[in-house]
């Protein structure tokens, strides 16, 4: 049985932060990569496992959904406005928030996240 990962994305137009956490919730990695797609696709790829995703909603959210929905078992984009967690402003715990995002992540309808529906002005 392949193990489960859950990876949280903090992104920003040059960069994003990425923490991955095992499926108990040990921190098992953090990296910081370019927001570019090729970079994005070979940093997924190489993980093994179960992967579930979340980021948050924002200017880079639905270009960044197309781009990771083949590629992860469950992909959830959260609502920053919802998420108690991002008020105490640290990056860190925007990163490392997969662990309980379930609890504290409030999705939004991703029905919105395609290409063929979505604006891309967030």
């Amino acid at each position: 049985m392949e193990a489960m990962k859950y990876v949280g994305m903090d992104v920003h137009k040059d960069s994003i932060a990425i923490a991955i956490l095992n499926s108990a919730g040990k921190l098992v990695m953090e990296c910081v990569i370019e927001t570019k797609a090729i970079t994005i696709l070979e940093f997924v790829h190489g993980l093994r496992g179960i992967l579930h995703l979340t980021f948050e909603e924002g200017t880079w959210a639905a270009w960044l959904y197309d781009l990771l929905k083949p590629h992860v078992a469950k992909l959830v984009v959260c609502d920053p406005r919802r998420n108690g967690l991002l008020k105490q402003g640290s990056k860190r715990v925007t990163a490392t928030m997969p662990g309980s995002w379930p609890n504290c992540c409030a999705p939004i309808c991703c029905d919105r996240f395609t290409t063929a529906s979505m604006e891309y002005g967030l």
